[in-house]
């Protein structure tokens, strides 16, 4: 059971919005690929920075990313600079790290000012509240994933790796990050009905000690909105590789939207 959580607050200027995004994956499966959607992505932060209050990115950025001390992943350029260009105007830009990209560590928040999660979080955002969070090892299920990533997540494992040259442990990572997706069949990729959804079941479980308004997941790439206990909502991201999907909160509603160009 989830233990009651302190809520972030952050009021909504009339007419700005906060937006919703995960997924991007960026870096897979090849360079071309890569760039032709972190072209769109950047296309689309520029146009809703104009009226964006805030930026909340859930996760796997990344399709695989480590900073080690003094050397950060090669490329990212444009979407790195946009998100600066962001914060640096004063829109809030917030990361969640997910199972792809969970080993930061301070470079987005001394580069970009992007505070950065590696929990779930609990927001108060207009008139609503928010529980967000990518989504990976909570619920039910997938003990062998849950077990991986404690080792991941160990500062003597994560030291260790980095005192591989950058050249090997890219190389490792992206190899097995690659599989990793290979390994995800079509049965994963739809959406699997309220009572087999592992984070929807753990919504339910944290509603039972606190209510939110909307749960905002990524991870599972099945765009959707669908309603929880209390009129509580659950909400996953989609992702930027197949879906480009998004969502949108004006203070009112969340909507889910697809970005078209």
């Amino acid at each position: 059971m989830a233990a009651r959580h302190k809520f972030a607050p952050m009021q909504l200027a009339p007419g700005k919005k906060v937006y919703f995004l995960s997924d991007f994956h960026l870096g897979a499966p090849h360079y071309h690929a890569s760039r032709q959607r972190e072209d769109r992505l950047v296309r689309f932060l520029k146009k809703v920075q104009a009226d964006a209050s805030a930026v909340f990115i859930v996760g796997d950025m990344f399709d695989f990313w480590y900073e080690y001390k003094y050397v950060v992943p090669k490329g990212y350029v444009r979407l790195l600079g946009q998100l600066a260009a962001m914060t640096d105007a004063g829109v809030e830009v917030h990361f969640f790290v997910g199972n792809h990209d969970m080993w930061m560590k301070d470079y987005f928040q001394q580069e970009l000012n992007m505070p950065v999660y590696f929990e779930h979080r609990s927001f108060q955002l207009g008139q609503h509240s928010f529980y967000i969070a990518h989504g990976d090892g909570l619920g039910p299920g997938d003990h062998g994933y849950k077990l991986l990533k404690k080792v991941f997540r160990n500062p003597i494992c994560q030291w260790l790796f980095g005192m591989l040259p950058p050249v090997v442990g890219m190389g490792l990572a992206n190899f097995f990050s690659r599989k990793s997706r290979e390994a995800v069949t079509e049965h994963e990729k739809k959406f699997l009905g309220a009572d087999k959804e592992w984070l929807m079941i753990h919504s339910r479980e944290v509603l039972l000690q606190q209510h939110y308004d909307y749960f905002v997941y990524g991870h599972r790439h099945v765009p959707g909105i669908h309603d929880l206990p209390g009129n509580s909502r659950y909400v996953n991201l989609g992702d930027w590789v197949l879906h480009f999907t998004y969502a949108v909160y004006d203070g009112q509603r969340l909507l889910l939207e697809k970005y078209e160009e």
